[in-house]
This record gives structure tokens, sequence and C-alpha cells, in this order.
């Protein structure tokens, strides 16, 4: 990819709208992202009503939906102020050091969306501030890397875990669009959730840094070039494993097992497709491992949130 080719030329003109439906294609893609996140909030309010033997209200989901969307934006624009200087020396093809958009444009979008999702909060009830405030502090110490600084570089399975972390947080704080605002307490099973949700983000984010050994670029770095090829691909199986665990787990204590179990075997065919192309070094293998990841989160989510619909009133 070069910049004249996915820039809109003199489009860096910071009045052209173009840009940035350049840069959310390149960065943020919102007909791949859209949908999983959806699924994800959906999903995370779905699991907490059932667990009350109710339908989630729409308002949550809303809520819950349009705060993860912004959320993950937020996070793009955290990775990329950290990515900066690497970006610039090894990859001047992305829409920041090219310059279609700027750092400071990005920050300014964030605080809009943070805006936002302050309003939503205190449209559905003003106490879901302080969970809100709460997740924002998760992003801020994922902004400075807990702190830890140098003691995190070149440690991918430090940052993997870490990170990973961000994920379950969200979800919490979708599930509280339901729970907390009726009131109640949240239910056991959403412990098992959560599980699932940040075994999940690990699958999502070792799924989309596979690459075959033509498709390495210096300067990136991915997990398979880190750990190798077997490692990164059994690392990746175990944290399917893992969440496929516990979504059944939910799925038992909801009353679908069988109809997830047979959900997530089909979506699981996907992964591990995905993972025989760079297993055995395809061309372009690491997009057949993104999309398994990404078919393996949405299958997961759309069974969890939708299927329990069947079994409530």
């Amino acid at each position: 990819m070069t910049a004249s080719a996915s820039s809109p030329g003199p489009a860096a003109d910071p009045t052209d709208w173009r840009r940035w439906v350049v840069y959310q294609r390149e960065r943020f893609p919102l007909l791949a992202h859209g949908p999983l996140i959806g699924a994800f909030a959906f999903a995370a309010v779905s699991v907490s009503a059932a667990g009350r033997g109710e339908r989630p209200p729409w308002s949550a989901v809303l809520v819950a939906a349009a705060t993860a969307l912004v959320a993950f934006f937020q996070l793009r624009v955290i990775d990329e102020h950290k990515d900066a200087a690497e970006d610039a020396r090894w990859r001047p093809y992305r829409a920041v050091p090219r310059g279609l958009v700027t750092l400071g444009e990005l920050r300014a979008i964030a605080v809009a969306g943070a805006v936002l999702q302050a309003t939503l909060a205190w449209w559905l009830a003003p106490k879901l501030l302080l969970p809100l405030v709460a997740l924002w502090g998760m992003l801020a110490l994922m902004a400075v890397e807990f702190g830890l600084g140098q003691a995190m570089h070149g440690k991918p399975l430090l940052i993997l875990l870490s990170h990973g972390i961000v994920v379950p947080c969200v979800d919490a704080y979708a599930s509280m669009t339901d729970w907390y605002v009726a009131g109640g307490i949240p239910a056991t099973l959403l412990v098992s959730f959560l599980v699932a949700s940040y075994a999940n983000g690990i699958v999502v984010e070792i799924g989309r840094k596979l690459r075959a050994p033509a498709d390495e670029e210096a300067g990136v770095s991915t997990y398979t070039a880190d750990w190798g090829t077997p490692r990164a691909l059994a690392t990746w199986g175990g944290a399917v494993m893992l969440s496929l665990a516990s979504a059944l787990l939910v799925a038992k204590q909801l009353g679908t097992l069988l109809p997830t179990a047979l959900v997530l075997g089909a979506a699981a065919s996907q992964v591990a497709y995905g993972a025989h192309q760079v297993w055995h070094g395809a061309p372009k293998a690491g997009r057949f491992a993104e999309r398994g990841a990404g078919l393996w989160t949405l299958s997961l989510y759309g069974a969890l949130g939708l299927l329990p619909w069947w079994r409530v009133s």
C-alpha cells in the first residue's frame, strides 16, 4: 500500500471530509468492526437480562453498543499514539505518518466520543457515569502501558495478556446498562461470560497478527515473527478453546448448550482453516486467520446473545 494509492491526494486538506472515509476504511473499518462490536455489546446485555429470565431492553442495547464502539475507537487512537514513532520509521504508508490525519485530530474525536458516551450514560441512568469513568481509567492505564513502560517492550505475551483486560472491562460496562440500571445484582453466569470475552479478545488479537513467512514486514511485530508459527498457532488455539469452554458454560446455564455448541462448531472450522493456511505459509494467510477470528467472535456473541431469546418470555 502506498500513500498515493490510499490517500485522496491533495485531500490532506483539513477541510476535506473524504480523508476520514479513507482513515476509517484503513484503520477502523466500520463495516467489519461495527457488526462485531454490536454483537459483542448485545450479548453482554442479553446474557445479563437472560440471567433474570428477561429479554434485553433495547435502550440498554443501544447505549452499550454505542459506548463500546466509541471505546474501541478510543483504543485505536491510543494505539496510533503509542505506535507513532515505529509507524513513521517502518510503516510510512499508514494514515498518520503519511499525513492523511493528525494525532491532534484523532485526540479531538476521541474526546468528542467521550462526551457522547457520557451523554448516553446520563440519558439511560446517571449512575452509569461512575462505571464509565472507571472504564476511561482503564483506557488511560493502557495508554501508559499500566506504568510498566519499557518493561513491556519485547514481551508480546505480557502485552497480549495485559491489553486483553480491556475487552471484558468494556463488556462489564455493557452488561451494567442492564443489571446495574435495573437496580439488581449481576447474574453469576456473567463471570463465565467475561472469561469468554477475555479469551475471545485474545483470539481476535492473535488472529490479526498471524502471517505467512513471505508476508512478514521488517519492523512489524506479529506473533508468528515473535514466537514462530508453531507457538503462535498453539497459543491461538488455546485461546479459542478457553473462549469455547467458557461460552458453553454460559450456554449451559441459559439452557442453550446444544445449539450454541453447533454454532461454535461450525465457526471453529473457519478458525481451523485459517490456522491451516498460516501453518503451510499460504500467500496472504493472515487474511484467512483474521477472518476466522472475526467469524468466531460474531458466532460466539451471536449465539450467546440471541439463542436465550427463545427461552424467555
